[in-house]
C-alpha cells in the first residue's frame, strides 16, 4: 500500500477515523429552490465520497444573511435540516464521519441575497475588494458581481450573531452530524473581524488582536457549550505571502499572520477543540507555510491538525511522517475522483476537474464522475497521479 501514513486510524473527538484523507469543504452551489435545501443528489454525491477517514460539508449559512452565493444551502430552517439528514445518513450508511461547516459570509454578499434587499452586515462598513458575490439572474442562471457596501454591527447584534451560531451547531446535531466547524476563513465573516484591514471598531470588538479575536473566542465557546468541544472544529486560512490578484477567495492577509493565527489556533485549545483546519493559499506557485508556524501551530495545540492546499499523497503522507499534520484534504481531486482513498492507495490515475462544472447545474460535475475501473474504462484519465 502506498503512503501508509496516509491510512493509519486516528482519533478524533469521539471518532476512530478509518484514514487521514479528508474530504474538505467545497462549494457547489445545488441546493433545491425555494429555500437553500440540501437535495437528494447531494446526499448521493457525499455518499460517493464517504471512504474518507473525515469529511466536512460544502459551507452552508446559519442564516439568510449569511449567504454570499445563489444556491448555496442553509441550516437554519427545519426543510433545511431534514434536507441534511438525507446527506448524513447516506454518510453514515457507509460508515463516514461527517461534520457541518458553519458559514456566515458577512461583507462578502450583495443586496439582492439580503433580505428586504438590505445591506450585508459586517464589523466595519468597508466594502470587500477583489472578490465577488453571485446572483441569481433567472431560473438556474446567475452572474458575479461586487459585493455590496456593507453596515457595521451594533454589539446587541454581534450577540445575536454568536447565539446563530450555536443555533447552527444544534441544528446541525438535529440533522445527524457528527459535530460542526467553524467558518473562520477565505476572508469571511469571522476572519473580517479578526482581520485589521476588514476590522476598524474601536470597541471591544476592535483594535488590539485580542479584541479582534473576540466575536471568534464568543463563537467558539457558545458552540463548545451547545455541542461540546469534542464535536468542535475550526478552519482559518493564513496568507503569509502573494500579490492583491492571488488573494481572491483565500483570505485576508495580515500584517502578522503568525502572531494573529498562532493567537487564533490558542482559543481552540483553550476551548479543548477537535481540530483546526488550515487551508494554504492554493494557486500555482503558492508558497509553502513557514516551517515555523506548522512548528508552532503542533506546540502550540494538542487536538488534530489537518492541512489543505495543493496536496500531492506523497506531500501530504511527509507532513503526517513528521508529526506536523494529522490529516490532509484533498479538494480538487476529491471533487472529480468519488473514490479518492482507493486510488491513492493503488496509484491509479485521477479524473481531471472540469472547471465548468465545479459550480451551480445538476448531475453533471457532481455525481457523474466515474469510480476507478481500469486504464481501458477511465473516462476523462488525467495524467495527474497522487503519488
Amino acid at each position: 500500500m502506498h503512503h501508509p501514513y496516509l491510512f493509519t486510524p486516528l482519533q478524533l473527538g469521539r471518532h476512530t477515523l478509518r484514514n487521514r484523507i479528508v474530504l474538505p469543504p467545497l462549494t457547489r452551489q445545488r441546493s433545491a429552490q425555494p429555500g437553500d435545501v440540501s437535495t437528494a443528489l447531494s446526499a448521493l454525491y457525499y455518499q460517493q465520497r464517504a471512504g474518507a477517514g473525515f469529511m466536512v460539508t460544502e459551507g452552508t449559512q446559519i442564516e439568510p444573511r449569511g449567504q454570499g452565493y445563489a444556491w448555496t444551502p442553509g441550516i437554519y430552517s427545519d426543510e433545511q435540516i431534514d434536507g441534511w439528514r438525507h446527506v448524513t445518513d447516506a454518510v453514515h450508511a457507509e460508515g463516514g464521519v461527517i461534520f457541518a461547516q458553519l458559514w456566515h459570509v458577512g461583507r462578502v454578499s450583495h443586496t439582492a441575497l439580503q433580505p428586504g434587499g438590505s445591506a450585508p452586515v459586517a464589523p466595519s462598513a468597508i466594502q470587500a475588494q477583489k472578490v465577488k458575490a453571485f446572483i441569481q439572474t433567472g431560473p438556474g442562471t446567475g452572474t458575479l458581481v461586487d459585493p455590496s457596501v456593507p453596515r457595521e454591527l451594533s454589539v446587541a447584534e454581534i450577540a445575536e450573531l454568536v447565539d446563530l451560531y450555536a443555533q447552527a451547531a444544534k441544528n446541525a446535531l438535529r440533522a445527524g452530524f457528527d459535530g460542526v466547524e467553524i467558518h473562520a476563513a477565505n476572508g469571511y465573516l469571522v476572519n473580517q473581524f479578526i482581520s485589521a484591514h476588514a476590522n476598524t471598531r474601536s470597541d471591544e470588538y476592535g483594535g488590539s488582536l485580542q479584541n479582534r479575536l473576540r466575536f471568534l473566542r464568543e463563537i467558539v465557546d457558545a458552540v463548545s457549550e451547545a455541542v461540546g468541544p469534542d464535536r468542535l472544529g475550526v478552519r482559518f486560512t493564513p496568507l503569509f505571502t502573494g500579490t492583491d490578484q492571488d488573494r481572491v477567495y483565500i483570505g485576508l492577509v495580515e500584517d502578522d499572520p503568525h502572531e494573529t493565527y498562532i493567537e487564533a489556533i490558542k482559543v481552540l485549545e483553550e476551548a479543548g477543540a477537535a481540530y483546526v483546519s488550515i487551508a494554504e493559499a492554493d494557486w500555482d506557485n503558492a508558497p509553502d507555510l513557514p516551517e515555523s508556524f506548522r512548528r508552532e501551530v503542533r506546540r502550540t495545540f494538542s487536538g488534530r491538525i489537518i492541512y489543505a492546499g495543493r496536496y500531492t499523497a506523497e506531500r501530504g503522507a511527509r507532513l503526517i511522517e513528521a508529526d506536523l499534520a494529522d490529516l490532509i484534504a484533498f479538494g480538487r481531486p476529491y471533487i472529480a475522483n468519488p473514490d479518492l482513498p482507493e486510488r491513492i492507495a493503488n496509484g491509479w490515475p485521477l479524473n481531471a476537474v472540469n472547471p465548468a462544472t465545479v459550480y451551480g447545474g445538476g448531475a453533471e460535475g457532481l455525481t457523474d464522475y466515474p469510480m476507478y475501473a481500469g486504464a481501458e474504462t477511465v473516462s476523462n484519465p488525467s495524467s495527474e497521479v497522487l503519488s
